[in-house]
């Protein structure tokens, strides 16, 4: 089983085998997701990370449904597009008793449906009976809850942990429960529709005779439970009345893409569903959660970034992940979270262990990128909608988090802003490439911090930049420039340091003594992205990220095969990871690389084609493209994973080159772009500040015309070709 291992100071997953089907089923709902097999059970196998989830406990570790003790074959097993539904159809094999056929394989249909709601699995199993005689069935169905914490599910070995109680029989209901190290009460309360046969233990029993073309229905459903709380739990059929309503409603606030390309459609529509099952109502509003299984919950840096790519098809994610971060920022000097006044958080976790602190991530501050981020997805927000009020309200928290950068995050007062941790069992590596090996010099030593990489500071100059034009907006005329100002500097003071001659690239970090890393890494897309990076840099750092070197036929890799410690199957170092892609794609189209960019999108659309449910992980393998297979799996990777699925957004607006200005109100169109292989691309229902618009484009031979189909609200659009 995998491992997460502490090797000094730094958290990592060890995976002693591949998962044993790459087509798991997953659901969420809230704080609550499923992984299943095909056949809709939960077992023991690949990975060990199937099960039924809830604030970060596993309620159900085992669900295996048998007719007449033996196992069932799969027909077929599919999501529904929006994720709200595992439907699945199976069959039995030929199935005897006392040495006489008793059913004839292919005879008895098998239909099992389940979904998701408020911390409770529902489950919809059907029979009919298609044979010619009656057919006398035992259903049994088992089940297993371990209340594994999700960091020993990853692999995490505790010394102590809580008890297991006995199965409680009440009924038509079985209990299962654990009392916690933390006092705390979990229970698993299965429900049946039927009364099941008299027994003990954790398996139901339901027996029945079934005519020739008769069907019998039953319904269970598995409840999580936290403390004495009883929850309740209505009807399947009301519940999945309730599914049906919610997409609805969330469908009519987010924009739609469709294109004259037909698997570039599925890739949209699946990104944009696995986003909105990802994302949690929180009582300061809607948060993606970073990724299923191992990190199902909020993080600040995968929240920012997500509703960064995301931003032109649902503003109102943004907002939710700016309130709820706002709403988390540190107070207090917290060296073992490694929290300081203004800083924003990098993840918060809910479960036994986090409560006991054996993990330091209960409420976890370990990002230095975070932060800037955080004010630059506020600029962005306000940019597009105009949200004044919004902005006013957090205003404190931009100035809280602008103090932190100049503050705590340039600790050493050399206008760069740098980490080194102070929590003892915390991140080593505090960028978003986290892993302990994956800031190093061209020799392939490790960098000694305090270490300022490459991407951050780009990030800091924007930060700067979206908080002048805010403090501008709030009457904060003289803060405004001073901000401006201090970007500029940085900008210059980031291309003399940071530019590394001998490989005509920009270093992914500076060490402790203020030594370049001279690594050829995707990290330098970020400075195109944030445009930190001077003109005269920027056309030899596109070549680099598009060379063979780096650029593996499905996209960018995290460094470059020449570096010291370049490895395709590491997390880190030599993998391709969507999200870094898109950003790098986005830099790449604001200095006017577009034909690069398309490079980038046309590889991660083509290998998304590959995948099943057309669901890009968080990463793959960065093994060169080879004819007529696929990217190489890499075996703990999340699927879905929020910031991948919103990778194709931030490719498609590098693509359109949208931009969005509040001055005028306009959205401005750059220099749009289309792939041969794509004749028309539609937007519909884009918010833009007070307005409404449907666009339409269209490829022709020497370009692509731009038509304005709806526009409600006062907004000018303008095309610059």
């Amino acid at each position: 089983m995998p491992e997460l291992i502490q090797v000094e100071d730094n958290w990592s997953v060890r995976a002693n085998s591949a998962r044993a089907d790459d087509r798991a089923r997953v659901l969420k709902q809230g704080e609550t997701f499923g992984i299943f097999d095909r056949s809709g059970d939960i077992r023991p196998i690949g990975l060990g990370e199937e099960g039924l989830y809830h604030q970060g406990t596993r309620f159900l570790s085992g669900m295996e449904l048998k007719i007449n003790g033996a196992g069932s074959l799969v027909l077929n097993s599919a999501v529904r597009k929006d994720n709200s539904l595992l439907m699945v159809d199976l069959t039995t094999p030929d199935l005897y008793e006392a040495a006489k056929l008793n059913i004839l394989k292919d005879t008895l249909h098998i239909f099992r449906a389940k979904l998701l709601w408020e911390g409770a699995q529902y489950e919809h199993i059907r029979l009919v009976n298609y044979g010619d005689h009656p057919m006398s069935l035992r259903i049994s169905v088992l089940f297993e809850a371990d209340y594994a914490d999700i960091f020993e599910v990853r692999g995490v070995r505790r010394a102590v942990r809580g008890s297991c109680l006995p199965a409680r029989r009440l009924g038509r209901e079985l209990v299962l429960a654990y009392r916690g190290l933390d006092h705390v009460s979990r229970h698993t309360r299965i429900i049946a529709s039927v009364d099941p046969d008299p027994g003990a233990g954790a398996r139901l029993y339901f027996s029945l005779v079934l005519g020739s073309r008769d069907e019998h229905e039953l319904f269970l459903t598995a409840v999580c439970e936290i403390g004495e709380r009883i929850q309740s739990a209505p009807s399947y059929e009301r519940m999945l009345d309730r599914w049906n309503v919610a997409v609805t409603a969330n469908t009519e606030a987010i924009a739609e893409v469709v294109t004259s390309n037909e698997p570039l459609n599925h890739w949209l529509y699946r990104s944009s569903a696995d986003l909105h099952m990802l994302t949690t109502e929180t009582p300061y509003g809607l948060y993606p959660h970073a990724g299923v299984p191992w990190f199902c919950t909020e993080f600040g840096r995968d929240g920012i970034i997500t509703a960064l790519q995301y931003l032109w098809m649902q503003p109102e994610l943004a907002r939710g992940v700016l309130n709820f971060l706002a709403a988390e920022q540190a107070d207090t000097e917290a060296p073992a979270q490694d929290a300081e006044p203004g800083k924003i958080l990098h993840e918060a976790r809910r479960g036994e262990m986090a409560a006991l602190d054996e993990i330091p991530f209960r409420r976890y501050y370990g990002s230095v990128d975070a932060t800037p981020l955080f004010i630059v997805l506020a600029g962005a927000y306000f940019d597009l909608t105009g949200d004044r009020s919004f902005i006013e309200s957090i205003w404190a928290n931009i100035e809280r988090a602008l103090d932190w950068i100049d503050r705590y995050g340039d600790m050493d007062r050399d206008g760069f802003v740098e980490y080194a941790p102070e929590s003892m069992n915390g991140l080593v590596n505090q960028g978003w490439k986290d892993s302990a090996d994956a800031v190093f010099h061209a020799n392939g030593q490790p960098a000694r911090p305090p270490i300022a990489l490459c991407e951050v500071q780009g990030y800091v100059f924007a930060a700067k930049q979206a908080a002048g034009k805010l403090a501008a907006l709030l009457g904060e005329h003289q803060r405004a420039v001073v901000l401006g100002e201090q970007a500029e500097q940085l900008k210059t003071r980031f291309n003399n340091a940071f530019w590394c001659a001998d490989i005509q690239d920009f270093a992914l970090a500076l060490d402790g003594e203020k030594r370049p890393c001279c690594v050829p890494a995707s990290n330098a897309g970020h400075a195109l992205f944030t445009g930190i990076a001077s003109t005269e840099h920027a056309q030899s750092v596109a070549e680099i990220l598009l060379g063979e070197d780096s650029f593996n036929g499905w996209g960018v890799r995290t460094i470059a095969q020449s570096a010291a410690r370049f490895n395709p199957m590491s997390y880190h170092n030599g993998s391709v990871w969507p999200h870094d892609n898109g950003i790098i794609a986005m830099g790449l189209a604001r200095y006017g690389f577009k034909d690069q960019a398309l490079a980038i999108f046309t590889g991660l659309f083509q290998a998304s084609t590959t995948m099943d449910l057309y669901r890009l992980p968080e990463l793959f393998c960065g093994f060169p493209r080879r004819p007529g297979q696929g990217p190489t799996q890499y075996p703990v990777a999340c699927s879905p994973q929020a910031w991948a699925s919103g990778a194709p957004f931030h490719l498609l607006q590098a693509l359109l080159g949208l931009t969005f200005h509040r001055e005028k109100p306009q959205l401005r169109i750059y220099r749009p772009l289309l792939p041969d292989y794509l004749d028309w691309l539609q937007i519909k229902n884009m918010r833009v500040g007070d307005a409404v618009l449907d666009l339409g484009f269209s490829r022709h031979e020497q370009n692509v015309a731009v038509n304005v189909l709806r526009k409600e609200g006062d907004m000018d659009v303008a095309v610059i070709v």
